[in-house]
């Protein structure tokens, strides 16, 4: 059976949540916000209880292959193993309450860890420095390109092309072209793996 979208399962009067009594003077949305930003209606949102909801997700989550059900080989950062750990730790109030307007004053903390990172991965990799700037797999890709870019254009190399498997991730060419480089394909081997061959080929 299909299973059915959350406004369908909706039921007039049913309720997820009630928020505790208010502990402060009550005031009117009117005095707090201001009118231009105010709904002229209702929101349209789904009347259902909290189980219904929590067995609507977990139902939908069983359609999907996904890496709590099974190997997923695909994906430049996401779909790797991440320790649930991890989960714990990102849900921490102080990660969670963070806003970029915020003044640097308020950040030391998250900046503290985002450097002690990077001190740690470069004396992992043997680099000077690192960024913790790229927001996720792809962007991290193309910040390489184009670090690398820099650094062939300082040392006065013409090198233009850049070597990438047929079983790439989309990503990987799209970063190659947006870095204003040049992709050639390698070749896979019947085992899925890179053709020595063509490579040798390629590399010179």
């Amino acid at each position: 059976m299909p299973e059915q979208i959350i406004f369908e399962m909706s039921r007039p009067g049913r309720k997820g949540y009630t928020l505790d009594e208010l502990d402060v003077p009550e005031r009117a949305v009117e005095e707090l916000i201001p009118g231009e930003y105010l709904r002229d209606k209702p929101a349209r949102l789904p009347e259902v209880g909290e189980s219904e909801v929590v067995r609507h997700f977990v139902r939908l989550s069983q359609m999907n292959h996904h890496i709590d059900k099974g190997f997923y080989p695909l994906g430049s950062c996401t779909m790797k193993y991440n320790p649930k750990i991890n989960e714990e730790t990102s849900s921490l109030p102080g990660f969670v309450k963070m806003h970029p307007r915020q003044p640097e004053s308020t950040v030391q903390g998250c900046l503290q860890v985002l450097w002690e990172v990077e001190q740690i991965l470069c004396d992992v990799t043997g680099l000077k420095a690192v960024t913790t700037q790229p927001a996720a797999g792809s962007h991290g890709e193309l910040t390489g390109i184009m670090l690398m870019r820099k650094y062939h254009e300082h040392n006065n190399s013409d090198r233009s092309i850049i070597l990438i498997p047929d079983s790439a991730h989309g990503t990987n060419p799209s970063s190659v072209t947006i870095g204003g480089y040049t992709t050639l394909e390698l070749k896979s081997n019947e085992k899925g793996t890179i053709d020595l061959e063509d490579f040798k080929l390629k590399l010179t």
